[in-house]
């Protein structure tokens, strides 16, 4: 088995909202949207991601995904100054001490997306 690439899907019930969030808020470019089956892909440079309604193989009502999306920037500082009033933070940013600054925010559907940028070892 070969494994080419992976993009998540997330589940919104407010598709154009999500579409919203992601292109306006973040910087994403939605490249694919068909409401007639309730779907968009988005692209930030090489980062995919895609957002569908629920459909007949999914009776969720809300957002259940328990892990959280993390992605790697170039500039987390300049990032947090834009985002940080304008969206619901999880928690503000910090360096750890396994070497990453990162924050986390949530999306409109509650989903974690975590942003975060190697900084170097002592």
């Amino acid at each position: 088995m070969q494994l080419e690439s992976m993009t998540p899907m997330l589940r919104t019930w407010d598709l154009e909202g999500a579409i919203s969030f992601y292109v306006d808020m973040l910087g994403f470019e939605c490249e694919d949207f068909s409401e007639e089956f309730g779907w968009a892909s988005l692209r930030f440079g090489e980062v995919m991601l895609m957002l569908a309604r629920p459909n007949a193989h999914d009776a969720s009502t809300e957002a259940f995904f328990t892990g959280s999306l993390y992605f790697r920037v170039g500039d987390v500082d300049a990032l947090w100054e834009r985002l940080r009033d304008a969206a619901s933070v999880c928690y503000p940013l910090e360096t750890f001490d396994y070497g990453m600054r990162e924050f986390a925010i949530y999306d409109r559907d509650g989903y974690l997306l975590q942003f975060g940028q190697q900084e170097d070892w002592p």
